[in-house]
């Protein structure tokens, strides 16, 4: 079984096409998990509606790993809730085999962690130039420092256990800190099935060149082999739109 973990705040205007994309796979061996922090709005009562089980999270690491606790799959889907789970990154079809791809790559090249490419949300030029500035740094650094954003994570749940999930003192790149822990122990890889369409809503609340610096600082930081506990933070709590 595939559990599909998901960590929320007030994302009732973002949730609803993640579920829909989910319910619409060919796939049908999974679960949901919703893991909520705190919501205001209608998360909850739109998880449930369908057919998720909700549990008590936080900010995303917490969320993920309360998530997990409450998992009962072999392999573990992290995604955040304003991803769409659509072939080659179209919108919501009736019916896809995104999940069935992925699973079948990530069990036929024997992976243990692996994570895809993206296609941002946006016709803009500056959004996808800064999307395919990501995918290919990420892919040229895999072999030297791995990552997987917490958007679409897929792991296996004895891995996921043996380094003890994301380290919740980190405050950003808790995905990256866990990847690298991670690609130590089993394989990771890239892959080449399906890209993942997310949202820009980061973008045009923080600023496309404010978060470009904030992640470029990041990066050097862990190329340093640190990890961020303090200031930048991660900014999970959006108002709702």
């Amino acid at each position: 079984m595939l559990s599909i973990i998901i960590p929320t705040h007030n994302e009732e205007n973002y949730l609803p096409n993640l579920l829909k994309s989910i319910k619409n796979q060919s796939f049908s061996d999974y679960e949901i998990i919703v893991a909520d922090a705190d919501s205001t709005d209608a998360t909850r009562e739109i998880a449930r509606d369908f057919g998720a089980k909700v549990v008590s999270g936080g900010m995303p690491a917490i969320g993920r790993n309360r998530g997990a606790e409450a998992a009962s799959g072999e392999l573990f889907l992290f995604l955040d809730a304003d991803v769409i789970l659509s072939p080659c990154g179209l919108p919501l079809v009736e019916k896809s085999d995104f999940l069935e791809r992925v699973i079948d790559e990530f069990r036929r090249k024997n992976f243990s962690m692996a994570t895809c490419c993206l296609i941002p949300a946006s016709c803009r030029f500056v959004d996808k130039f800064f999307h395919a500035v990501y995918d290919f740094y990420v892919s040229k650094m895999a072999k030297i420092m791995p990552h997987a954003p917490g958007f679409f994570i897929l792991i296996k749940r004895d891995l996921f256990l043996a380094i003890g999930g994301f380290d919740e003192s980190i405050t950003l790149c808790e995905d990256t800190d866990l990847t690298i822990r991670a690609a130590k122990k089993g394989k990771f890889g890239f892959l080449k099935s399906e890209k993942i369409k997310v949202s820009v809503r980061r973008f045009d609340v923080d600023g496309r060149w404010n978060v470009a610096f904030k992640y470029l600082l990041a990066e050097i930081i862990l190329l340093l082999g640190r990890r961020i506990r303090g200031w930048p933070k991660y900014n999970f709590f959006y108002k709702k739109d």
